[in-house]
């Protein structure tokens, strides 16, 4: 028998501002969403009153390193696969695997089984076939078999353009893959995206922008993420989005982890927003648990381990540099649901839609993080942790 949540007197952002409202989740779904709503009769369950808290939905981040990334600097550098905490702390309940630079030593079918793994822990995961480099990897025998055959494929990527670890494609080659994702959507129902991850190389976008108008592919399909690395590719991606593709913020390009040049990933929000560019098309992902290379002046490396935590950060630092509160949380999620194709049941907070939720506190910190109506994280912490998390 299932189960109710009944959050009472939240300040809901469905992700449109709805005012003072309660929300019923029974079992993994939205029931209702309303004033003065009541517990189920015959239903055992949890009320929470979240009287001066906010409620958003839970976040979809689309670009995490589930399994690992890394291993730039040999073996030793590779970091450890995602543990659920690390996840539903920061405020994702929905994401998107991705295998990262390394297709040799990481592998799709183990992105798969983590994948359903963290299904069975309590949040929603997806992966994307593919790789940086090109030939793509793939579990069967071509990415559009893999996109149309196993249900947790939504796409291709990461695929690594303008950066000195890609296997420099050709842009014919761009076209074949992103003709493999626009026919395995078409043929499976799904968003049949690419995703590409973008260097600091000089030509950026151009690629990109050249086959909008070389071809008959929609833009919907292209997706570059790691934008706000420079100001040249962040025009180049504020043209893309404005011509109907996606941009994608990296919410880990901060001067506080290590990136100079780049744009604060609330400050490349506020901009888009400021310059008119579509907001339905500004997306941004955490690239969290990879390691992030940084080239230091004396042309030596450092690492890092990006956090899925500086998502919730940047989107809350947008609210304060004056981006309405609906605007931002949607960057985080009503937006990559679109995207990928998950929309309504993902970011958002309508009957129907999962139940997946964040209460904000006073400061909008994270307070109580409920996937698919259970109580993942409460005052904070968590409750609920991986299977092999102490």
């Amino acid at each position: 028998m299932p189960r109710y949540l009944l959050i009472k007197n939240a300040e809901l952002y469905a992700p449109e501002p709805m005012g003072r409202q309660d929300i019923l989740i029974i079992g993994e779904q939205v029931a209702q969403v309303g004033p003065a709503l009541s517990p189920v009769p015959g239903l055992e369950g949890e009320v929470i009153d979240a009287a001066g808290r906010t409620v958003i939905p839970g976040y979809v981040d689309q670009h995490v390193h589930i399994i690992g990334g890394g291993g730039e600097s040999g073996p030793y550098s590779r970091t450890p696969e995602v543990q659920l905490s690390a996840v539903t702390t920061a405020g994702v309940t929905t994401l998107v695997g991705v295998l990262g630079t390394d297709g040799t030593t990481r592998h799709l079918e183990s992105l798969l089984a983590k994948a359903r793994a963290l299904d069975t822990e309590g949040i929603t995961a997806y992966m994307l076939t593919g790789s940086y480099e090109v030939p793509l990897n793939t579990i069967l025998s071509d990415a559009r078999r893999d996109i149309i055959v196993i249900d947790k494929i939504l796409g291709i990527g990461e695929v690594a353009i303008s950066d000195h670890r890609s296997s420099q494609p050709t842009k014919d080659e761009l076209k074949r893959i992103l003709t493999q994702a626009r026919l395995g959507g078409v043929l499976s129902g799904k968003a049949g995206v690419v995703q590409f991850h973008m260097g600091s190389g000089k030509t950026g976008l151009a690629p990109l922008l050249e086959i909008l108008e070389e071809t008959e592919i929609p833009a919907k399909h292209f997706i570059p993420t790691h934008v706000n690395r420079d100001e040249g590719l962040f025009l180049q991606a504020m043209e893309l989005a404005r011509r109907g593709g996606y941009m994608d913020i990296t919410s880990g390009v901060r001067l506080k982890d290590g990136f100079t040049g780049g744009i604060k990933p609330s400050t490349a929000i506020r901009r888009c927003w400021e310059a008119g560019v579509p907001m339905d098309h500004v997306t941004m992902s955490s690239d969290g648990n990879g390691c992030m290379s940084l080239t230091l002046p004396d042309g030596s490396q450092k690492l890092l381990v990006a956090r899925l935590a500086s998502l919730h950060e940047e989107v809350m630092d947008a609210v304060r540099e004056g981006v309405p509160m609906e605007t931002a949380i949607r960057t985080a999620g009503e937006n990559p649901a679109r995207a990928n194709g998950l929309w309504p049941r993902k970011g958002a907070l309508h009957p129907d839609s999962d139940g997946d939720l964040l209460i904000l506190d006073g400061q909008l910190n994270i307070d109580t993080v409920a996937a698919r109506g259970r109580i993942m994280v409460r005052g904070g912490r968590p409750v609920v942790k991986g299977t092999y998390e102490e």
